[in-house]
């Protein structure tokens, strides 16, 4: 395999932590074995554990993941409510 660069390594990290892709496909993509990419997460994590900077950074992603679940789930709910008044809107006629 040939060597990826810290920047890769940083954008493949952040790839899994704020948008939640599996390691599988990150390996997939970038060549690189899930193992090594499920070491570079576990190198991140114990490195915010001491550098406050890297922490609000992790935290930051967790919470952007987090948001982007709730905005997802909250577009479903909107189109299902939608379709549900189209439904009782034809009932009514």
């Amino acid at each position: 395999m040939s060597k990826v660069r810290p920047e890769s390594k940083k954008k493949i990290v952040q790839l899994h932590i704020q948008e939640g892709r599996t390691l599988s496909s990150l390996a997939a993509e970038y060549g690189v074995s899930t193992a090594t990419i499920s070491n570079w997460v576990r190198a991140y994590r114990e490195e915010c554990q001491n550098n406050e900077e890297a922490m609000n950074q992790l935290e930051l992603m967790q919470e952007i993941r987090k948001l982007r679940q709730e905005k997802a789930e909250l577009e479903k709910e909107n189109l299902f409510l939608k379709k549900a008044a189209a439904f009782f809107a034809k009932e009514i006629d």
